[in-house]
This record gives structure tokens, sequence and C-alpha cells, in this order.
């Protein structure tokens, strides 16, 4: 007997559908001869080994598993398979071959204890009883459910990744809903359209199927209601001094430019970076949703937490590989740079990183995706994101004070390339604070003041560009109708290019953060104020 149970397989951070297929021939095994299985589908080695744990859960909650050949088949079977997700849709598939489970829609009708009396009986017992006295049937139908989680060897589930995805996938394919462990309920539900029913061991889930125990989805998420009440871990007013330093921090999150932070050791960098998730608008309700499903994909969403509800900080330590911050594996994951989508990425210590690893950053900063090609498939991660680097001036993290140690800070800025420098918009100097700032009661401007700011200037921008594209993002052309500049401006801008050895790239961007500030100060006009302050911006191409 045939039976098929419906499940999803993951690529990247999207979901498609995969039918697993079990056939069960009892007759090749006799007496007390063991199952023999063959699992087919480009399955990789932890999807081969869960004919084992699935084997043991469906013993161990009490069900006699049938003897024969057994045949699985993960369709397509020409995409790879990867995780242990499959052992849910694998156990339901052999329980429904041997007759255990219908595999057709249960009807309200009254029988005995049947399966209830079973689930009850089961040594993975989920805690859920029956309805009534175990009599009454629950109509479910399991073809209108998509399955997935792994088994533990008493019957226990254990969540899996990529359960947001999945989820969207059934409500794409008009799916009645997912089965899923009860750890991964919450992300599920915040998909609307479809039940998302969450289960904490095998033999519920037989219950289920089989009618005796009521699927209970989970509620609907209001994922507005959410975010309303998110709230930033760092305020800038916590930050003393550094008010140039916010201007400028004020001046990246209202364009989305990318900002370098060059200073001594203990002037509150690292702070500073983690702050400006609070001066960035707040997520919106698809932003957040499109971060849960990044974070799930990788396995990297918090216990408990079914949704990521402020812009994430990823800080990678300097020791990380290319893999690690672009993302990769023998089946592709996300990176850090992806895992920083629509948030920050601090690279603290910059010049510190591997060349080759900074390198590998220069595509995604003008793309804001990032493909990943193996010989089987390729793989696209968004990767929109705000880079915020922070460095030391010397190795040893204090200003040269000498010609000796203005040469070691010669030194230490060669290690970053000018291609690299060109793409990071701000170059802004975080000077030691004065005993004065560090003993003084006063409170400098904090996030909720620079948050008003920014969100004021993002809507010049809305306005004028439209929603989706920030001043960092105008091409050229753009630029020559929206940050369009006079003739004395133009000389004095074209003076600096000159002086300062600004490539063309440089000479944009410039032009995108004189726009952003005179979109700060409400003007219409870019004036060379603006571009002056823009100009300022530009530290390191002084120095690289």
């Amino acid at each position: 007997m045939i039976a098929r149970v419906q499940s999803f397989l993951l690529q990247g951070i999207e979901a498609h559908p995969c039918e697993v297929e079990v056939d069960l021939n009892e007759a090749v095994g006799t007496g007390s001869e063991q199952a023999r299985a063959v699992v087919v589908g480009l399955p990789d080695a932890a999807v081969k080994e869960s004919f084992e744990r699935m084997r043991a859960a469906i013993e161990n909650s009490g069900y006699a598993f049938p003897m024969g050949r057994v045949v699985i088949n993960l369709a397509p079977a020409d995409v790879r398979k990867e995780g242990p997700l499959y052992d849910l849709p694998i156990a339901i598939g052999v329980l429904m071959s041997a007759g255990v489970l219908s595999g057709t829609s249960t009807r309200r009708a009254y029988s005995g204890a049947g399966a209830a009396g079973r689930a009850r009986s089961g040594a993975g017992g989920s805690g859920v009883d029956a309805a009534g006295d175990g009599d009454e049937k629950f109509e479910f139908d399991p073809r209108q459910y998509l399955f997935a989680g792994e088994l533990a060897l008493d019957g226990r589930l254990r969540p899996v990744r990529g359960v947001i995805a999945m989820a969207t996938l059934a409500a794409a394919k008009g799916a009645k809903g997912v089965v899923v462990p009860h750890e991964n309920v919450s992300e599920a539900a915040l998909v609307p359209g479809i039940e998302a029913i969450g289960v904490r061991t095998l033999t519920e889930v037989v219950g289920i199927i089989a009618g005796d125990i009521e699927a209970r989805p989970a509620p609907a998420v209001d994922v507005a209601a959410m975010l309303a009440t998110a709230a930033a871990s760092v305020d800038f007013g916590d930050v003393r001094g550094q008010e140039a330093v916010k201007r400028a921090i004020v001046v990246a999150a209202a364009g989305g430019h990318n900002v370098l932070m060059l200073g001594p050791a203990g002037t509150g960098k690292t702070m500073m970076a983690r702050a400006l998730p609070g001066v960035l608008p707040p997520l919106t309700v698809d932003e957040a949703i499109e971060i849960t499903r990044i974070y799930s994909a990788a396995g990297q969403l918090p216990e408990g937490q079914g949704l990521v509800t402020a812009r994430p900080v990823r800080s990678p330590h300097h020791t990380a590989s290319s893999a690690a911050i672009v993302g990769g594996g023998a089946v592709p994951k996300p990176g850090e740079i992806s895992l920083a989508h629509r948030g920050v990425l601090f690279l603290d210590e910059l010049p510190e990183f591997p060349r080759i690893v900074l390198e590998t950053l220069r595509q995604p900063l003008e793309d804001h995706v990032v493909t990943i090609a193996r010989s089987h498939s390729a793989v696209r991660f968004p990767a929109s994101f705000m880079l915020v680097c922070a460095m030391n001036p010397t190795p040893k993290g204090d200003m040269p004070t000498s010609e000796v140690s203005r040469g070691a800070m010669e030194r230490y800025l060669s290690r970053l390339s000018g291609p690299l420098i060109d793409r990071i918009d701000i170059h802004i100097e975080a000077p030691a604070v004065s005993w004065k700032h560090l003993s003084g009661e006063a409170r400098g401007t904090s996030s909720a003041q620079m948050r008003e700011q920014a969100l004021r200037a993002r809507e010049r921008q809305i306005a004028r560009q439209g929603a989706g594209t920030t001043n960092a993002r105008l091409s050229g052309r753009q630029l020559d109708s929206m940050a369009a500049i006079d003739e004395p401006t133009r000389v004095m801008l074209g003076r600096a290019m000159t002086e300062l050895g600004l490539s063309a790239r440089a000479y944009d961007k410039v032009r995108r953060v004189a726009r952003t500030i005179a979109d700060l100060a409400g003007s219409e006009a870019v004036s060379a104020a603006h571009v002056t302050e823009a100009i300022s911006y530009r530290l390191l191409d002084r120095k690289v």
C-alpha cells in the first residue's frame, strides 16, 4: 500500500513542495524479520538516518512497526533534501501504509476507544486527553495539511528550521494548515489564512489524524501589535559626548548610509553601533516577517520567540570566515550579512578582518542580495543592511602623536582597500571623551530625538522617491534631478574631488549624503552647506 504525506523542502529561505511517498511491501518480510528501508529522492545523511529514529519513535509510542520492505521516496527526486524535518511525515506515511491510520478525512462518527485508547497507552503520551469519553470522532483530513518535525526516540517532537516558510507555502498552495512541533507553532501562526497546529509527540499526531484528539490551531498573531511594543535595548542618551558622531549617525539613519567610525579605544563606538536600530524607522509587518524567515531558515530564532520584533544587529568576530560572513556550506545557509538584513552589520576593529573577507562585502553592498552557487543549485539570500564599521587609528588603539606612530597609522589603514572605503558613505572621527562629559550629569541627544529627525527626513524621501528607495540607493541619473547643485557648488565639489582624490563612486556618495542632509534641514534644494558637510564625512579618502 502506498501512502502520501505532504511536507516541504527548504532552499535558501524559500519553501517548495515535497511529497513523501511510502510503499510498504509486507510480503517481503516473514516472521520476526526486521523491516528493510530504502530512502530515495536525493536525501542527505540526516534524512537517511530518519528511518531508524522513526522506527524507534513508533515502537516506543506503543505501535507495532510493520515487517517487510519499506521504500520511501521524497519527490521531486532531483532536488537535494536535508535535515531531520522529514521524520514526522515519514512516520505518518509508514503508519498509513500499515493500516494504522487512514489517509483520508476522518468523518464525524462514533466508535470504540480505537486509536484514542492507543494514544492514551502510548509511551510518549502527549498530555492531551481525547475529548469526551474517547468515542467521539473529530474531523481531520491529513491531505489538507503539511507535516514536518524531528522525532526523538521516545516519540517526542523537536523543532525544525524554516517553518514560517513552510506555512507561507501552505497558504500559497491553498492547504488548510500545517502540523509542526509545538516549539515552532508560534512562527507558523504568523501566516494568516492557515491553521497552525502544534504537537508535542507522535502519539498526539496519531490521535489527531485518527479523529480521537481535537486539533486545536494556535491563535492568530497580531504582528503589528507586537512590533508596536518593541523597544531598543541601548539609548543614545547614555552615550556621553560624541555629539558630532551622533549627527553623522542621524544622517546615516535618515538616508540608509553606511558608516565608519575612527577613534581610539573606549570612545563608545561599539555602544553607538548597538544603539543605531533605535534611530532607524520601526519595522513594518512585511519586514519583520522577512527577517523572521531568514532567522528561521538559519535555525537562529530564539527559543519561544516566533517573531523578530527589532532590527537585528550582527557583530561577527574578526576571525570569521568568508562563508560565515556571506553564507555558504554544502547546503547553502544565510551568513551574517543576511542575518543583518533590514538591520545593522557591525564590524568592529575593521582592519583586523582578513582582506579577502572584507572584499566579499563589495558586491552585496551594491546589489543588496548575495547569490551562493553550488554544483547542484544556486541560492539567493537577501542582504539589504547598513554597514557600520569601527576601527582604532593604530594597532595599539591610540591616536598618533609622533612621526613613528603616524607611520604606524598609515600602515594600519593600508589594510583597507580603496574600493571598500568607497562603498562606505560616511567616515567620522570619534575622539576621546573628556572628563567633563564623562563625569557630568547631563544626558546627550537621545535615541528618540534622533529618530524623530531621521523619520522626518525619511518622509521627505518617500514623498519624492516613493517607498523603498532611500537616498543611499539613488542612481546617478536620479541624483542629477533630485540632488541638483548650482554652478559655484559644483566647482567647490570638483576642487574637493581633486584634492582628496575621490573616485566617481565617492562623488555619487557625496551627492547622496548631501541630499540626505538637505532632507534633514527640510530643504528641497541641495546647497553648498549641505555638500560641504557631506565632503567632511570623507575622512579616510585623505588617508587610504
